[in-house]
């Protein structure tokens, strides 16, 4: 098995270093650091060996396909990513792949043209521009103001995988299996798998105006299955960030995954049945703020905002949450899962509040949806690659800190819910409701947890389970970097974080 393995890494690393068609930039490379995203992404899209498309161009193909438009742009991206799984011990696959390509968008009113190509060549430009110009038909626009720029760097600019070869990121992954199985003898799997990426960025704008940005993206996730007395429980925990991955071959980083991996699964092996009804609910701090993401940020998007279809459409200025519930999206965040130094537009990344002591104050938003409204874009328009058009986006939702502590949240319920970890969920961003199923939860009686509990569900209805959040506490917390987001089939990575809260009359659904 060991020759096996030796020989499944030597082929992929020979696939990785094969598929390497465009020079990767070292962590060394005076190129990478702080405002000189331009200059890396000028080498990668226009002055590599074959390169068939000029900076000059483009410039120019941008400018003409965008004439007499109100807004648009030309997204042009390169992305590295690799992803290694362990499954009982054996590496059950390793990937490595590239892609580069471009998108090119118009704007003009509610309208929008778009054309997206894997080849970026004059060629393939000029027919995508001659597309966009469709939406024109006779019309003409007045083009917006460009975007601010910045030079701020909210994660290092070098890929990831620097510094790391590709056989001691696969073979983390088999010291992950080995350790957790000699933590406990009742663990009968492991499965492990490593996430790498860099993406790098290039926006072009009629009015020649550039921003660029040098993304990377890293994740470990671990997950455990234990047996006793023919029961079988599993518990799974991940982490990461925009860092170098490095950071996730650290030993005490990767075995404190697998011990909370465990941990929850043993967890599980005692729990009961949740019970049903109506109850007093505690939340856990971090990752538990997906529920606030789900079942309220979706809404405060802006498109669904101006189209109407949020059931938050038309409430800015009123009261839509407890007072003391302040809720924020914070694209600036260093190393965060969804920090972004420059949103897909180009767009400098903010930090927007949008309910202030339980009153809308706002939305987030992309370029498009912010100039119909007659507001500010965010910084807030993202897009899953260059196939796709930008639509506003959360980046790391979270709420603020109040002033309670666990304890006197749990003290003050007589029967209830102590749900520590979500798994999935689901939510009707037109009516709010929500469905989400808690990973780990254990039963609060006469003001003290007790026994754990499996099968519990939260639901409810996004706006008026704001306005059931009767306390907050002082420790705000960040999901550990594991967040996906879906809107429109497009994927993006997001963080979600909260304090612990008290919530009051939320429906239980359970299995007792």
């Amino acid at each position: 098995m060991k020759n096996i393995f030796r020989n499944a890494l030597s082929v992929m690393a020979g696939r990785a270093e094969k598929n390497r068609s465009i020079p990767r930039m070292s962590s060394s490379d005076p190129a990478i650091m702080a405002s000189d995203a331009l200059a890396v992404t000028d080498r990668l899209f226009y002055e590599t060996s074959g390169a068939l498309l000029g900076r000059g161009e483009a410039e120019r193909l941008t400018s003409g396909a965008l004439e007499g438009m109100d807004d648009g742009e030309l997204f042009l991206e390169y992305r590295e990513t690799e992803s290694i799984s362990l499954e009982n011990g054996v590496i059950r696959s390793a990937s490595f792949d590239t892609s580069s390509g471009f998108g090119l968008r118009s704007v003009l009113g509610e309208e929008s043209g778009f054309a997206h190509s894997d080849e970026i060549s004059e060629s393939a430009l000029r027919r995508a521009s001659e597309t966009v110009q469709l939406v024109r038909a006779g019309r003409s626009g007045q083009q917006a103001a460009a975007p601010r720029s910045t030079n701020t760097q909210l994660y290092p600019g070098s890929n990831p995988m620097d510094g790391t070869e590709f056989a001691r990121r696969a073979a983390v992954l088999q010291e992950i299996d080995a350790y957790a199985r000699a933590a406990d003898a009742r663990v009968v799997q492991v499965m492990a798998s490593l996430n790498t990426e860099w993406q790098a960025v290039q926006i072009l704008r009629a009015d020649g105006g550039r921003a660029a940005d040098l993304r990377p993206l890293v994740r470990l996730n671990v997950s455990v299955v234990v047996e006793k007395d023919g029961r079988r429980e599993s518990g799974s925990h991940g982490f990461g960030g925009r860092y170098e991955v490095a950071r996730l071959l650290d030993p005490a980083a990767w075995k404190g995954a697998a011990d909370e991996a465990l941990r929850m699964a043993l967890v599980l092996l005692e729990a009961k049945p949740a019970p049903a009804g109506e109850m007093e609910v505690v939340l856990g701090s971090g990752w538990p703020g997906i529920l606030l993401h789900e079942a309220v940020g979706h809404g405060l998007e802006g498109d669904f905002n101006r189209k109407g279809t949020s059931a938050f459409a038309g409430l800015v200025g009123q009261r839509v949450a407890s007072p003391g519930v302040t809720v924020v999206d914070d694209g600036t965040l260093p190393g965060r899962r969804g920090s972004l130094t420059v949103d897909d537009e180009g767009t400098p990344s903010g930090r927007t509040v949008m309910i202030e002591d339980g009153i809308l104050t706002g939305f987030i938003q992309d370029r498009q949806n912010a100039r119909l409204m007659g507001v500010r874009p965010t910084g807030n328009g993202r897009r899953q690659s260059y196939a796709y058009p930008p639509l506003p986006r959360m980046t790391n939702t979270l709420m603020q800190g109040g002033s309670a502590t666990t304890e006197e949240m749990i003290g003050s319920v007589k029967r209830g819910l102590y749900a520590v970890h979500f798994g999935g969920g689901q939510v009707d961003i037109t009516s709010g409701k929500f469905v989400f199923s808690a990973s780990e939860a254990y039963l609060i009686e006469d003001g003290k947890v007790t026994v754990p509990v499996k099968g519990a569900t939260l639901i409810g209805n996004g706006p008026d389970a704001m306005t059931k959040v009767s306390m907050i506490g002082s420790d705000v917390a960040l999901d550990p970097g594991i967040g996906t987001c879906g809107k429109a089939g497009q994927g993006v990575p997001v963080g979600v974080g909260q304090p612990t809260l008290k919530m009051t009359g939320l429906t239980v659904g359970g299995t007792a």
